[in-house]
């Protein structure tokens, strides 16, 4: 497989303005507010790269709540559970703009390259459709989605600066009902699943959260930087980041799963 540079670009014309009628929100947020001469140089490549990163985390984001979406069409789920699913890859896409614009703010993106065919993962691969959108669901919502609403809340009320924050804000809104989803949908399908389904979902889940370990671990390498200087970029100290992704994890990820009868090595061990 070949790597592709990450770039974006708006059509533009009425293609736009549809778009901008259904999500008015971006263009109202205060930007051109950022002076990157105010931090310094090293903070402000670490907020180019981190905002970069999170404008394609958040589109390959996207691309899994799409897939997730083909799965539960093709497993006939409930069709309002269906519908409320259908909203998550617009609201990816808003996100992804978000994130790409502060990264301008701070003076440009960051170059990232990557594999198109592998932008999501293959979960629940060669499965049947009712399988394989568990397990998509599974790893992207009881786990990543899941987990990402406590952190990007914690992030938010850390922000200080205007735009960030209204940024960040109006991220943790759309991802209330992304991070309770896959609890929805787990309450649903567990009467169609059989208990080695479970098992094997134990270890999706144990994959996701292995990804997640290695995201925590780029964060412990960034620069130390002055809180303000922190909470101006959007992020929070990173040992405050660290301790309230620890707890969460326990607390929105494992005990939930373990509840729904779905085991966990992390679980499994205490």
């Amino acid at each position: 497989m070949s790597e592709e540079l990450f770039e974006l670009e708006l059509l533009g014309g009425a293609v736009e303005q549809a778009y901008r009628e259904q999500r008015p929100e971006v263009l109202t947020m205060p930007w051109g507010t950022i002076d990157p001469s105010l931090y310094p140089p090293e903070l402000v490549l670490a907020a180019q790269e981190s905002w970069t990163g999170a404008a394609f985390q958040e589109h390959r984001t996207g691309a899994a709540c799409a897939a997730t979406l083909q799965s539960l069409i093709e497993a006939r789920a409930p069709v309002d559970l269906i519908a409320l699913a259908s909203r998550f890859p617009l609201d990816e896409m808003v996100h992804v703009e978000l994130c790409s614009r502060l990264a301008m703010e701070f003076g440009g993106g960051a170059s990232i390259t990557y594999e198109p065919d592998a932008m999501v993962a293959t979960v629940g691969q060669g499965q049947a459709p009712l399988l394989r959108a568990s397990h998509q669901v599974v790893a992207f919502f009881c786990v990543g989605e899941a987990l990402s609403i406590p952190l990007l809340h914690g992030a938010w009320q850390a922000c200080t600066h205007p735009l960030t924050k209204a940024v960040l804000k109006r991220i943790v809104q759309d991802e209330a009902d992304h991070g309770t989803f896959g609890w929805l949908y787990l309450d649903w399908a567990l009467q169609h699943l059989e208990p080695q389904d479970l098992v094997a979902l134990g270890q999706t889940a144990d994959l996701a959260i292995d990804g997640v370990l290695l995201n925590w671990d780029a964060i412990r390498a960034r620069p130390k930087a002055a809180r303000e200087h922190v909470h101006d970029l959007g992020w929070m100290q990173t040992d405050a980041y660290l301790d309230l992704a620890a707890s969460s994890l326990d607390r929105y990820v494992l005990k939930p799963l373990a509840a729904r009868g779905v085991p966990t090595r992390r679980q499994a061990a205490r």
